[in-house]
């Protein structure tokens, strides 16, 4: 299942203590900083869940996947995301449980109870040390 925009309004709503039409023109308002800030070409960085920023890719020569025929992929820019490593640590704390030694996930186990870290990193305003280098999870500048 996937959390929609709306998702995020309802719990808004009824975590916060807003109005609907508040939390929607709040979650609209992060966004649209977020969005701003990206196309800007700056870095977005959120303490304890991780940062966004924008890559230029190069042109370079693929392969059709049906064919096996060269072919050029233009340059183009990306949009990145690198969680922290607290969140990466909340996510596997939480739900390591659930999978099995054949790495199957049993999702009718709950989550493990507790404050995510990355939560309670944010709104204590703790800052990750920058860690940032410029390849994405493969080590590939491309």
């Amino acid at each position: 299942m996937s959390m929609t925009k709306a998702d995020i309004v309802e719990r808004i709503y009824k975590e916060a203590g807003f109005s609907k039409k508040e939390a929607a023109e709040l979650v609209d308002l992060v966004f649209k900083v977020i969005k701003d800030t990206l196309a800007k070409g700056e870095k977005v960085k959120i303490s304890g869940f991780g940062n966004f920023s924008i890559r230029d890719k190069a042109t370079r020569v693929g392969r059709n996947p049906q064919t096996g025929e060269a072919m050029t992929i233009s340059a183009r820019r990306v949009l990145t995301f690198k969680p922290s490593q607290i969140l990466k640590e909340d996510i596997t704390d939480r739900y390591s449980h659930r999978i099995d030694d054949q790495g199957k996930e049993n999702a009718n186990l709950p989550p493990k109870e507790g404050v995510p870290r990355a939560l309670s990193s944010f709104l204590a305003g703790f800052e990750e040390p920058d860690t940032d280098d410029d390849d994405d999870e493969f080590g590939d500048e491309n």
